[in-house]
Parts: C-alpha cells; sequence; structure tokens
C-alpha cells in the first residue's frame, strides 16, 4: 500500500483522480472530488466541499463550511475564513440548468476572505488584498486593497504582511512591521521592495 503524501481525517471523502499535494491536510467531512486539484501545504477545514474543475494554489488555507465550486481558482496563500462563500452563477433557479454559464472567479496570490463575506462570481480579487468580514464582493478588487461593506467599497490598503498601510497625504509608505514600501499610482498601489531592516 503507497502512503499518500498528504493527511485526511477518516471522515474526509477523496474522490478517486482528485490531485492533493504533499504536506496537505483534509480535515473532518469534507469532500474533494474527481478532478479538483489542491496545492502543497494547504490546511482544508471541516465541511469544506472542492469542485471537479476548483484550483487551489500551494499553502492555501481553507477554514470550515468553504465550498470552493467549479471555475473558483485559488492561487498560493490565500486565506479564506470561515463559511465564506463564492458562487460561479450569476442569476441562479433550481429549475433551470446554467452550468454552461458559469462565470470563473480568480483570487490571487496572498489574498485574505473574511468569515461570512461573499465573492460574487465572475470576479478577481488582487494579490493581497483583503475582504473584511461578512462583505459582499460585487467587482474586481485590486491588488493590497480593504474592502468593506455590502456591495464591499475600498476602506484602505493592506501591507502584503497584514498590516493596515498608513499613506496619510504621500503617494508612498513603508510598513512599521515588514519594512516592504509602497507606492500609490493613479488610484492603485504597488509595492517597490521589501526594506533594509538593519536601518
Amino acid at each position: 500500500m503507497t502512503e499518500t503524501p498528504y493527511f485526511a481525517h477518516e471522515t474526509a471523502v477523496i474522490d478517486e483522480g482528485a490531485r492533493i499535494g504533499a504536506g496537505s491536510k483534509i480535515w473532518h467531512f469534507s469532500h474533494v472530488m474527481p478532478g479538483a486539484v489542491i496545492g502543497e501545504s494547504c490546511n482544508v477545514g471541516q465541511n469544506v466541499v472542492v469542485s471537479s474543475r476548483a484550483r487551489v494554489g500551494n499553502g492555501c488555507k481553507i477554514q470550515n463550511n468553504v465550498s470552493i465550486y467549479d471555475d473558483v481558482e485559488l492561487e498560493d496563500f490565500v486565506f479564506c475564513g470561515p463559511s465564506m462563500v463564492f458562487t460561479n452563477v450569476f442569476n441562479p433557479r433550481a429549475h433551470v440548468s446554467r452550468k454552461h454559464e458559469y462565470r470563473r472567479t480568480l483570487v490571487r496570490t496572498g489574498a485574505t476572505i473574511g468569515a461570512n463575506a461573499t465573492i460574487v462570481c465572475g470576479h478577481t480579487i488582487g494579490r493581497y488584498a483583503f475582504i473584511g468580514s461578512g462583505s459582499v464582493v460585487t467587482k474586481d478588487v485590486p491588488d493590497f486593497a480593504l474592502v468593506v461593506g455590502n456591495p464591499a467599497r475600498r476602506a484602505g490598503w493592506m501591507c502584503q504582511c497584514g498590516l493596515r498601510l498608513d499613506f496619510g497625504e504621500a503617494d508612498d509608505t513603508t510598513c512599521a512591521t515588514c519594512l516592504w514600501r509602497y507606492v500609490r499610482e493613479g488610484g492603485l498601489v504597488r509595492e517597490v521592495a521589501p526594506g533594509d531592516r538593519s536601518r
């Protein structure tokens, strides 16, 4: 018997044809469907479903009660908070099949989605963006943006380390904790380089 490179709790269902990377953990009552891809060193909590055409990158953390539906893709190091919701059909009806109308949702590297947030399908969540708990995302979210509310609106900017950035009146700032520098241009924020910790 070949040892699997990942851990799955005895109550988890891992369908044949699912691909799970080394060091990942699949916890109680979760279901990984055939064709689903989960990268290395992921933590998939209790009662999670990963559908056949879902893609999960390396180092992701998917908390309890989250469903990663078909045509949802998480890049590396994405955090999905407890009971947050993805959708893949914009106008669902129980009596109308719309599987051919799925809209792709992409969550870029390092993004955080807070507990009970909802991501309406067809949008991209930018790198290291931060979606506040309970927020409803109805449009694309830029890199490093902090968005909150229903519908979610930008309330600030976040460092890649997870702390809020303070630009004040300036167009550049440095995170006091990790020393990464950021520049604000044309309503968007981009990182420049990590700072020198010796200063």
